[in-house]
């Protein structure tokens, strides 16, 4: 907007014209914020309140009398009060390098004060109490022209070519040597050590290595000696099992041709004893029944032998009574009598013969003939008719 102006951040806006600023400055500060300015009637300028530096060089002498060549740098800005603004801007608004060129002046001149109140040794030593000692005595004097100072670093000390401050240092060099060679044996002898160490690492490892080695070559011999082994183990295994099953093929074989054996020797002759024995069997049952045939036989032959000289019995008996004293007591019956009682005796003795035929077999097992029944060797029964002693009965007696 025409009129207004707004300073940087960095910057202070002074108005010149109308009416004065704070404390009876010429002019009013503005820091912040914009400002609406009349043009013609107002005039702005700015100060710049950001960070400056000064670099101070300077020969200085030491309470000893020694010479040195110190160098420094100054870091300063304005004062962001108002106060310190305006006076910076009655100083430096028109030419604000001079800050710099100001400032190097007051603290080299403030430095030559301090460093000649103290030693080469407390100065190379405490550099930090010189800085500060130079800032304390020159912050009042900065504060009157507006200015702060942020830091102070004393950068370098130099006594030229006196050599005090080396001199100096000698001593401390000579233990910083000592300290140092110390410590280079020490690294040495650390380093020996570490090599010494290395190497019993080394050679441990080594032998480690050679008992793995020698550890692996025995266990390749191992692995190859059972693998040389393996072929005849298992050729002598597969023998072994071909054994086996030519034993059992055999065995088999044995038992095979012993049930052969059997089947076609002990079988066809048990079969045939038991066909021997049936047979022996058989033909004992049929000369039995052969034999018993054979006595059915004779008896019925005897019987009809009987039967056909029963006649010749009776007639026999009837014979023997020829001679015989027989009385007869009732006439033509006693006499039918007699006959009668001599046909009953022939077939008692008939039935008398046939149970001794069947209770009495002859030695060869075949009943005995008729000839040894009647005793006579005719075949014929004897009839035997006695008389009675005393014969007065009348009666016959027939043996």
């Amino acid at each position: 907007m025409f009129g207004y102006r707004v300073p940087a951040p960095d910057e202070a806006m002074l108005i010149s014209g109308g009416r004065r600023g704070l404390g009876g400055a010429p002019f009013r500060v503005v820091t912040g914020h914009g400002k609406f300015v009349l043009p013609i009637f107002r005039k702005t300028r700015f100060l710049t309140l950001s960070m400056c530096e000064s670099e101070v060089t300077e020969t200085c002498v030491t309470r000893q009398g020694i010479s040195l060549h110190v160098r420094a740098v100054i870091a300063f800005k304005v004062g962001n009060d108002h106060e310190s603004i305006i006076n910076a801007g009655q100083r430096f608004l028109s030419d604000q390098d001079q800050m710099s060129v100001l400032t190097g002046r007051i603290f080299a001149g403030h430095l030559r004060a301090i460093i000649g109140s103290m030693t080469v040794e407390e100065i190379v030593t405490e550099r930090q109490k010189l800085a500060a000692e130079v800032l304390d005595t020159s912050k009042t004097e900065m504060a009157k022209i507006g200015l702060i100072v942020d830091s102070l670093q004393i950068q370098s000390i130099d006594d030229g070519d006196v050599g005090y401050i080396e001199a100096m240092s000698a001593p401390h060099k000579a233990a910083i040597q000592r300290q140092a060679q110390i410590a280079q044996a020490q690294a040495t002898q650390a380093s020996v050590e570490a090599e010494q160490v290395a190497a019993r690492n080394q050679a441990e490892y080594a032998r480690q290595t050679a008992v793995v080695k020698a550890e692996y070559s025995a266990e390749v011999e191992r692995a190859q000696a059972k693998a040389a082994q393996a072929g005849p183990l298992a050729q002598a295994h597969a023998q072994q099992e071909v054994l086996d099953a030519q034993t059992d093929l055999a065995l088999r074989q044995a038992k095979l041709r012993q049930q052969q054996l059997v089947a076609e020797i002990v079988k066809p002759a048990e079969a045939e004893a038991e066909r021997i024995r049936v047979l022996a069997a058989a033909d004992a049952q049929r000369m039995k029944i052969q034999a018993e045939a054979a006595a059915s036989y004779d008896r019925v032959a005897l019987d009809r032998m009987l039967i056909d000289q029963l006649p010749q019995i009776v007639k026999e008996a009837a014979g023997g009574l020829a001679g015989a004293n027989v009385n007869v007591l009732n006439g033509a019956d006693g006499l039918g009598e007699i006959a009668a009682g001599l046909v009953s005796q022939g077939l008692t003795i008939l039935d008398s013969v046939r149970q001794n035929l069947n209770g009495q077999d002859s030695p060869d097992g075949r009943r005995p003939t008729d000839s040894s029944a009647n005793g006579s060797g005719n075949g014929l029964l004897q009839l035997h008719a006695r008389k009675d002693d005393k014969g007065d009965d009348g009666r016959v007696d027939v043996d």
